[in-house]
């Protein structure tokens, strides 16, 4: 099985990026054909087997990595699987691109593999780093409903069928998009605990867009792929959630202002899952109401 892997890098992290690709080097088995794009950057100075991809502008997360998809061909053809890192990430063990190698062979039916985050100090893993409601037992491996996209590898054949990440989102919820659709295509997503990625504990509100691409990109989740009378379910439950964290005053108001957003702006075609993937998606522990 032929791998390749999509790094996207702003430029401001040369140290670890350089450690990042020195771990996918590693990696044991046939070589892991890497490609890095510059979001608004010039990439240089890296490895010659590396190839680099300098994009004029930022185009956010899932349109960086939807370039680096189409460095490998069309829909990422040219390979059988790719991963998804994290430019200040780094590959723990040398046998990651093995173990994916065998989970998608295993299993014609796999779709994506998410891997498991842990802070590199501390090796803890965050509850919102497992992809799952039951989150306490993050060395538990499991069938989940989403991914974590900066830790991941997806089967090309996925994105043949149903697409790739919706570049309009630019940051936020672009993952569960894809494994929405993909879940409804009949692919499946698997939570491995031993395929581990290292990378410093952050909190995602560092990112001065986070308030309002997190509530917009929701709404235009819900209205993109839930049945009709789920979308105002979803995005209520979400509301609610909102108000009891109790968000600072400026960070509300961000908030309903990428929530309004989010019913006023168009969110790419509508093509909502059936209702046996809902079934499903309940199934699985999470049904796509949270």
């Amino acid at each position: 099985m032929r791998l390749g892997a999509v790094i996207i890098t702003m430029g401001n992290r040369p140290d670890e990026l350089k450690a990042l690709l020195d771990s996918v080097a590693r990696q044991e088995g046939d070589p892991v054909e890497v490609v890095v794009v510059g979001q608004g950057v010039e990439v240089t100075g890296l490895p010659a087997e590396v190839r680099t991809v300098s994009l004029p502008e930022n185009l956010g997360i899932p349109g960086g990595r939807n370039v680096g998809i189409e460095a490998f061909g069309p829909g990422g053809s040219d390979v059988d699987a790719l991963l998804f890192l994290d430019d200040d990430g780094l590959l723990e063990r040398t046998d990651t691109a093995e173990l994916c190698r065998q989970a998608f062979a295993e299993d014609p039916a796999l779709g994506i593999v998410s891997f498991r985050i842990a802070d590199p100090d501390t090796g803890e893993t965050q509850r919102r780093h497992v992809p799952r409601l039951r989150a306490s037992d993050p060395m538990r491996s499991s069938r989940v409903t989403t991914f974590l996209g900066g830790a991941n590898a997806v089967r090309t054949k996925v994105f043949e069928q149903v697409g790739a990440l919706p570049g309009e989102f630019f940051y936020a919820h672009e993952e569960t998009d894809l494994a929405w659709r993909a879940l409804d295509a009949g692919w499946l997503i698997d939570y491995r605990a031993d395929m581990v990625l290292l990378h410093p504990t952050t909190a995602p509100s560092r990112h001065a867009v986070y308030h309002r691409m997190v509530a917009r990109n929701r709404v235009w989740l819900a209205r993109r792929n839930l049945p009709a009378p789920l979308v105002p379910v979803y995005v209520g439950v979400w509301l609610l959630l909102t108000l009891l964290r109790r968000p600072s005053a400026p960070a509300l108001k961000a908030w309903f202002g990428g929530f309004r957003e989010g019913w006023t702006t168009p969110c790419g075609p509508r093509r909502p899952m059936r209702w046996r993937t809902v079934w499903r998606l309940t199934r699985l522990g999470r049904p796509p109401v949270i």
